[in-house]
């Protein structure tokens, strides 16, 4: 990354990408964490599936656990395929653009849409598991009633990481736009 020079003939300024290799760690740090939650899930669903089929003996569970570790798999995995550029994008218009063009877009709908949009979920999803804290919630869809505030804080932890690795982005958009270079 310092050994790219913008159009001024400066490197980047090292303080910014200090900022963005440590915000990028996070994502990958947290990615690599959160995909273990594969494990347990394919334990889980592979053994419900041998009670059911070999001893049928259907587990109360298995589907509450599924979900659960799923929905925190998918949700808690989200900062770390930003990073990757796995989220959703009309690749069909976007890659022939040229780098200053997706930089400008990039950094101006990362301010517009992303950051107000993710403050808005972030506020929602805070409120929401505070509120099955306090309650102590449990999940009235199963006769097991497993507690689902824990599942419920995966949400704003999720925006949370998202909005760091929206700061990355945000700065390699802006790097991008005003020199016409990656970062």
């Amino acid at each position: 990354m310092t050994d790219r020079i913008d159009e001024a003939g400066a490197a980047p300024p090292p303080s910014v990408v200090r900022l963005v290799r440590t915000i990028d760690g996070i994502a990958i740090w947290s990615g690599r964490i959160f995909c273990l939650l594969a494990v347990p899930l394919v334990v889980a669903i592979t053994y419900e599936v041998l009670a059911r089929y070999m001893f049928r003996a259907p587990t109360i569970w298995a589907y509450d656990v599924a979900y659960m570790l799923y929905g925190s798999h998918f949700m808690l995995g989200a900062a770390y395929t930003l990073y990757r550029g796995g989220h959703i994008r009309t690749d069909i218009f976007y890659m022939t653009w040229s780098v200053r063009t997706r930089g400008i877009i990039d950094a101006t709908l990362y301010l517009l849409l992303f950051f107000p949009g993710m403050a808005l979920f972030f506020w929602m999803g805070l409120q929401e598991a505070l509120q099955s804290f306090d309650i102590r919630e449990v999940s009235d869809a199963s006769p097991w009633r497993p507690i689902i505030y824990p599942f419920k804080a995966v949400i704003p932890i999720s925006i949370v990481l998202l909005l760091i690795q929206g700061v990355s982005e945000f700065l390699k958009s802006a790097y991008a736009a005003k020199t016409g270079r990656e970062l």
